[in-house]
């Protein structure tokens, strides 16, 4: 194995350091989104008589700010999101309690 000698010459890089301006602090940002995602999911979950959707209704709150994050505007975008998120959640639960339905007509006539 060969044996490699390293030199170094004089610092020719003719960099300068210069302070960095600072990025924009997002904390702000995201305290206002949590603020808002709690306050229309108060207005959500006030609005739906059946508690059984509840969880889904807050995941579907906690979805739509995970997306609306990701944008460039996720204050502007987020109540559309949580809106579909919620009718997403809405016509799921629905589906499964009419899948229930059918299926304890089908024990009971089975039985």
């Amino acid at each position: 194995m060969k044996r490699l000698r390293l030199k170094f010459g004089p610092d020719r890089s003719g960099f300068e350091v210069r302070p960095v301006p600072a990025a924009p602090f997002r904390g702000t940002l995201e305290t206002e989104l949590d603020v808002l995602k709690a306050r229309l999911l108060l207005e959500l979950l006030k609005g739906t008589p059946d508690a059984e959707l509840y969880p889904r209704l807050r995941r579907a709150a906690n979805d739509a700010a995970a997306v609306a994050w990701t944008t460039q505007f996720p204050l502007l975008l987020f109540p559309a999101l949580l809106e579909e998120k919620a009718q997403q959640a809405r016509q799921s639960h629905n589906h499964q309690q009419t899948v229930l339905v059918r299926s304890r007509r089908l024990m009971r006539a089975a039985a």
